[in-house]
């Protein structure tokens, strides 16, 4: 693609150089290593590098056309120096970043319905919930998320070049690749899940979305963000860029949400509040799921189920079939896509053993405060007379330390035992990360500290009484853990398997003398 086309499409101002009209460009990318002759180079101003001052290794491995941060001293020299290359500054290479991945693949979003989520918790449950809905209303759609991307009924391979991210949001490279593949195959309507990050960095720059919506907002990622404000300000930055919010009514931050909304919007309570679609008549189930009748504003109504376990459940299949039928999605496929969809990985997952037990395990993504309440509460809402409930979490390392004892408050208040681990610890000592999250346990609560996971798991299992619920929180769909050591495979549904296996080889169905 001429330098001339690529900058037009992706609506950046290119110098008065006769060559951009001429130029082919092979490839965009903002890593100096990946850099090919014919590339352009985008200079991102990272968390711990400053692209710029890779400017000099990319030109000597053939980039031909340079974006920067206008005005910065480096790219300055360089154009100073009258370098062949052609610079290109713009006011944020974030953005420009976006906007040129977005016209290199041909502005694939065009033409397909885009529905983002965003919310600390219930962000691959909602959008999840959502997909079961078009998949039952036979409308061809694509789910990018923190779990898997998904093109249609086809799991998509795609990683990011930092093997040690977890991004529920992807980068632009991979982002616009996604939604072209999506769009080649015929794909009518997108779910993504939005994170924070990815709204603060500009990834969805170039994005208008037909629905956006809000879940809740809790303290998370503050190592990033720095407060709330700046974690809501990032949150609600993406609703100037839909023309339907969905809003749950029932967070704290729904009023201030909704000012900030620039098209229609409606609302979802659980009862607590006056809003457009509400659940009445709720009956949760235990394991066996909730149920309730959703009352619209516009006389509907209809009673939905989900075998899905939780109170938390009702909050999030009325959001997602709140936005389904808004945007014409029939309510026939809303009840038959939540009746059907079984489970979410990660999401109180519950793990299939492999001798009969007394004892079950869940797992689940919580890490976060809200999250592991959310939780234990609903554990305890359908825990019988005399189960306990058996709790092991850690928080991971490199990330907000502020959450670490109000994490210990949370378990103290909740469970029955705790066992502290690991949980991703990265480049941190976890011998830190333990202390940090030991000071909030109240004094005489107790716990018992065994910083290997797995052997934490072993355990857990090796003590269950007849009855106990064990709840593995903080990796959920993660089959991996990082330590100072790097990434290494880690899947709590094999290690649980083994434990169990090797503790109880006949099973176990009553307490043993």
């Amino acid at each position: 693609m001429k330098l001339e086309t690529l900058c037009f499409l992706a609506g950046l101002e290119t110098p008065p150089d006769p060559r951009v009209g001429v130029m082919e460009i092979s490839s965009v990318t903002c890593n100096s290593r990946a850099c090919v002759p014919g590339c352009i180079y985008v200079c991102i101003l990272g968390t711990k590098a400053d692209g710029h001052a890779f400017i000099e290794e990319a030109l000597a491995k053939g980039a031909v056309a340079v974006v920067t941060e206008r005005d910065h001293p480096i790219a300055d020299g360089f154009v100073k120096k009258r370098n062949s290359a052609i610079f290109i500054p713009v006011t944020d290479t974030r953005a420009a970043i976006a906007r040129l991945f977005d016209a290199w693949y041909g502005h694939p979003a065009r033409g397909m319905s885009l529905i983002a989520v965003t919310g600390t918790n219930g962000k691959t449950s909602v959008s999840t919930m959502i997909k079961a809905m078009l998949d039952a209303a036979m409308i061809p759609a694509g789910l990018i998320g923190t779990v898997r991307c998904v093109c249609r009924d086809r799991v998509l391979d795609i990683r990011s070049a930092d093997e040690t991210a977890n991004l529920t949001t992807p980068d632009p490279e991979q982002l616009y690749h996604i939604l072209a593949v999506m769009a080649a195959e015929g794909v009518r309507t997108v779910v993504m899940e939005t994170s924070s990050h990815a709204l603060a960095l500009k990834k969805l720059e170039p994005l208008c979305f037909d629905a956006a919506i809000f879940t809740n907002l809790s303290p998370e990622h503050l190592d990033f963000h720095g407060d709330m404000e700046h974690y809501f300000a990032a949150k609600a930055s993406l609703l100037a860029k839909t023309s339907l919010a969905i809003i749950n009514a029932d967070d704290a931050y729904a009023p201030r949400m909704r000012e900030c909304c620039y098209g229609r919007v409606v609302t979802t309570s659980c009862g607590l509040h006056d809003a457009d679609y509400v659940a009445s008549d709720v009956h949760v189930l235990g394991v066996e799921g909730i149920t309730y009748t959703l009352l619209g504003k516009n006389s509907t109504a209809a009673r939905l189920s989900s075998p899905i376990p939780g109170a938390f459940t009702v909050s999030n299949t009325l959001q997602a079939a709140a936005c389904a039928l808004q945007l014409g999605v029939p309510l026939a496929a809303v009840r038959d896509g939540l009746r059907h969809l079984s489970g979410i990985a990660g999401r109180m997952e519950r793990v299939r053993l492999p001798v009969p037990v007394s004892f079950s395990v869940f797992i689940d993504y919580a890490h976060t405060p809200d999250a592991l309440e959310n939780l234990l509460r609903t554990a305890r809402e359908f825990r019988q007379k005399q189960q306990r409930v058996v709790l092991l979490f850690g928080c991971g390392g490199d990330r907000d330390r502020s959450k670490r004892p109000l994490m210990a408050q949370v378990a103290a208040r909740f469970a029955d035992v705790i066992y502290l681990t690991s949980d991703n610890s990265r480049s941190e000592d976890p011998t830190q990360i333990f202390s940090d999250i030991a000071a909030g346990f109240p004094q005489g609560i107790a716990y018992t500290l065994i910083p290997d996971r797995a052997e934490a798991i072993a355990t857990a299992i090796r003590n269950a009484a007849p009855g106990d619920i064990i709840l593995l929180a903080g990796k959920g769909h993660e089959t991996y853990e990082i330590d100072g050591a790097g990434k290494h495979h880690f899947d709590e549904r094999t290690i649980v398997a083994a434990a169990v296996a090797a503790a109880f080889p006949r099973g176990r169905l009553e307490k043993e003398e």
